[in-house]
């Protein structure tokens, strides 16, 4: 492993101790080694300086997973511009507040990708904001000079700055800000490289988006442990999982969405590896069955289902490791990561949980983040010890292992992403035909949670399809719209007006 205590820092080291390794390739078979990477992000370093971006500068960038978004991450790191990764499942009612809480210079999209056309939602956020510009990032990057480059940013040992804003959909109806520092972030995937055991000869099924907090740790593991992405712009099993294939993919995440298809694969080959070279299949982000991991361990090979649990707030809490029994890899999420970090089970009463009882996970580490970027929802978030409320309920047992059990937050898990209930409620209760509303979440196999709409109506019943083009008019994010439409003649509340979305989700799991 390497050290370092920003990105680029991590980049230079890399490049400087394996230049001609592997750094990543694509599904065109266009390759980057760690020195191609380090060139690569010079060079567009200088281009976008050329545009006026520098130290300090907010840049959000909305791409998929593809080589160019890797570079543009390493050369907004070597200008020491504050990034703000975007997932490309948000649109303009998400994006637009994201833009202009953190101040956005500039916003990168693709071209239009996936039916969605992000040039135009870009160049319409740009029109309202004349300070936002719009780089569309299709296939190149701009380039310039490297020799006219500022000089890079210093190494800080202790108090560094904030180099990432990071978008948690939370339990409110806009999107949370979460401020890291290049140390936080580097500190829990240092603890990802161990736990896994990352080495130089590994390959890493990238088909997670880069724009998460898990996309960029990924990318910051393989600069530590100098490892190769097999980078996955869209998912798709049957063309993907042959690619992964012929790369000799070892690491094959990226949770249970991912593993259930690899699985699925699998069967339809059986006795032949899918994946001959694989050592685990890393996961985290939704729930997994238990069994689950001992159908791919059993089916597909390596050690099984490696999970860990965190948050954008605070990513890799805790994760299991490859040398971890079965049980511990099935039923749990692994202990603290690193070791150092604490994690607190807090019970209702405000008392600490013994081991085995249930309360809230509450966590203080290294990877912590700073804080909100909208400053007024830290006092929620810490207790008096600097200790992190996570919301999510859970236990640990007598060998610090953690096993979530549910949360205190209304919000829907689909397929790793936060959905705020309440975000969703606010939109359809706009619909003309809606007189209540409830969205809750429901288990799913695939999802993990799929949403749920409950509405009572006036004026005749509110048809599927309307409700999906209503929400879609309205800007809603894709993830964000219901599966699952009800209509009841009331949505059940109790005597104090809340809605009880308990007997719902009992009535139509």
């Amino acid at each position: 492993m390497i050290e370092g205590a920003t990105l680029w820092e991590l980049v230079e080291a890399r490049a400087a101790a394996t230049p001609d390794a592997l750094f990543a390739v694509d599904e065109r078979d266009r390759r980057l080694t760690f020195g191609d990477y380090r060139d690569a992000a010079l060079r567009v370093g200088a281009g976008l300086h050329e545009r006026g971006i520098g130290a300090e500068t907010a840049v959000s960038w909305m791409l998929p997973t593809t080589l160019e978004a890797l570079v543009l991450a390493a050369a907004l790191a070597r200008l020491a511009a504050v990034q703000n990764p975007i997932l490309p499942i948000y649109r303009e009612r998400e994006t637009r507040f994201i833009t202009r809480q953190t101040g956005a210079r500039l916003l990168c999209v693709p071209p239009p990708f996936r039916g969605f056309d992000y040039p135009a939602l870009a160049q319409r956020l740009a029109r309202e904001d004349d300070q936002l510009d719009v780089l569309i990032v299709d296939g190149a990057l701009p380039e310039g000079d490297p020799s006219a480059l500022p000089a890079p940013p210093l190494r800080l040992a202790a108090d560094q700055p904030v180099r990432w804003i990071l978008y948690s959909s939370g339990t409110t109806a806009d999107p949370k800000g979460a401020c890291h520092t290049d140390a936080s972030l580097i500190a829990s995937f240092v603890g990802l490289v161990r736990v896994l055991e990352l080495a130089p000869d590994d390959r890493h099924a990238f088909v997670f988006p880069l724009t998460h907090v898990g996309g960029i740790g990924w990318l910051i593991a393989s600069l530590v442990a100098g490892f190769a992405h097999v980078a996955v712009a869209i998912f798709e099993p049957k063309r993907v999982i042959p690619l992964l294939a012929r790369h000799g993919v070892t690491q094959a995440g990226a949770g249970t969405v991912f593993h259930q298809a690899y699985l699925a694969a699998q069967r339809e080959q059986p006795g032949v590896p899918l994946f001959p070279r694989v050592r685990a299949f890393p996961g985290g982000g939704a729930p997994k069955p238990p069994q689950l991991h001992y159908d791919v361990k059993r089916e597909l090979g390596g050690v099984g289902i490696v999970s860990g649990y965190g948050l954008t707030e605070c990513p890799i809490i805790a994760m299991n490791s490859v040398r971890d029994p079965d049980a511990k890899l099935a039923h749990t999420e692994g202990r603290a990561n690193p070791p150092e970090a604490e994690i607190r089970v807090v019970r209702s009463d405000g008392g600490l949980a013994a081991a085995g009882e249930e309360g809230e996970l509450c966590f203080r580490g290294p990877q912590l983040f700073r804080g909100y970027l909208d400053a007024r929802l830290d006092a929620a978030a810490f207790d008096a010890d600097g200790f992190f409320r996570t919301g999510d309920l859970g236990r640990l047992d007598a060998d610090g292992y953690v096993t979530i059990t549910g949360r205190t937050k209304d919000v829907i898990i689909r397929k790793g992403e936060n959905i705020s209930a309440k975000e969703v409620e606010d939109v359809l209760y706009t619909h003309p035909k809606v007189v209540d509303v409830a969205v809750i979440g429901l288990p799913d196999p695939a999802l993990g949670e799929r949403c749920c709409a409950v509405v009572a109506c006036r004026d005749g019943e509110l048809a599927f399809g309307d409700m999906v083009a209503f929400l879609t008019s309205a800007g809603l994010a894709k993830q964000k719209i219901p599966e699952q439409l009800e209509i009841v003649p009331e949505v059940p509340r109790n005597a104090a007006g809340k809605i009880q979305k308990q007997l719902l989700r009992d009535r139509f799991a």
